[in-house]
């Protein structure tokens, strides 16, 4: 079955338009869920909302959302004026500007969606658009009210299509300052750099998502197999990292050096041993004997 499209408009650049779909490039439906049940009866538990004061049951109809203004006290809105307030939606995912993707501030990263053209009378206006983008390593910035919120997207090339990525406004995102600030500034020994570029080098692969398990995901797969099967399953021995006493040593375990650095070593000094040993002496014996005979002669 076709994938089901999240939202659809209309991509403007200037005075050119295409139509456009947008789908999820990522999901977490196919998760796992645990439902909260009554242990005595095995029943699913309902969720109820309670007044915090009185205890009493509120129904759905008597519900509405509140700004905290002070302790204890709230200005509530009605859904209509909560929807009246939002931007309206117009459907068009409008480009604003261009930027080079290498300088491009990945922490704004949100949630990622595949763009396509929506018919096939929209794929050559499309198509110059991402191969645009391609070619000059950069991509679109443009807005649109995607699910009720005015939202910014980055839109790539990606493949036969392209990426919108939804992007986090400037007072969502924490300043790295405020993390990175006490870290000092080190100066790092030539060969320890050596070592950890030799080690990039040598593990350097391209990402394949797929050679990566969610654990957690697949226990609670094996325990769900194993309560069905009325089987128990053990629980995973607990590792323990040790940290690294002698850095230097550490970086050469992992660049593997240690071993061969070892076996040079060892050659070293049994080469060193056998060139130091004194050489045998003559046997003296020999000649005394040749001596004492020809004496007798």
């Amino acid at each position: 079955m076709a994938p089901r499209a999240n939202w659809k408009g209309f991509l403007r650049l200037e005075a050119a338009t295409c139509e456009v779909a947008l789908f999820t490039a990522a999901s977490t439906s196919e998760r796992i869920a645990l439902n909260t049940v009554n242990r005595a009866s095995g029943h699913r538990v309902r969720r109820e909302f309670l007044d915090s004061v009185t205890d009493e049951r509120v129904e759905k109809d008597d519900q509405v959302k509140g700004y905290e203004t002070e302790k204890d006290q709230y200005v509530s809105f009605e859904a209509e004026e909560i929807a009246e307030a939002g931007p309206k939606s117009d459907k068009i995912l409008s480009v604003h500007a261009f930027v080079a993707l290498a300088d491009f501030d990945e922490t704004c990263f949100d949630k990622p969606y595949y763009l396509t053209p929506a018919s096939n009378r929209d794929v050559e206006f499309f198509s110059i658009l991402r191969e645009g983008l391609r070619d000059r390593h950069a991509g679109a910035i443009a807005e649109a009210v995607v699910f009720r919120r005015l939202r910014t997207l980055l839109i790539r090339p990606y493949e036969s299509g392209m990426i919108a990525t939804t992007l986090h406004f400037d007072y969502e995102l924490r300043r790295a300052a405020e993390v990175f600030g006490e870290i000092p500034d080190l100066r790092i020994p030539g060969e320890m750099l050596d070592l950890a570029k030799h080690i990039i080098k040598t593990k350097q692969a391209p990402f394949d998502p797929a050679q990566y398990v969610d654990r957690y995901e697949s226990a609670l797969a094996d325990l769900v197999k194993a309560k069905l099967e009325g089987r128990t399953i053990a629980a995973p021995p607990k590792g323990k990292p040790t940290p690294s006493m002698d850095l230097m040593r550490a970086l050469r375990d992992s660049a593997g050096l240690s071993v061969k650095s070892e076996r040079r070593g060892k050659t070293a000094k049994s080469t060193s041993k056998s060139s130091s040993k004194p050489s045998p002496k003559p046997q003296q014996g020999g000649r005394r004997a040749g001596a004492k005979r020809s004496k007798a002669g």
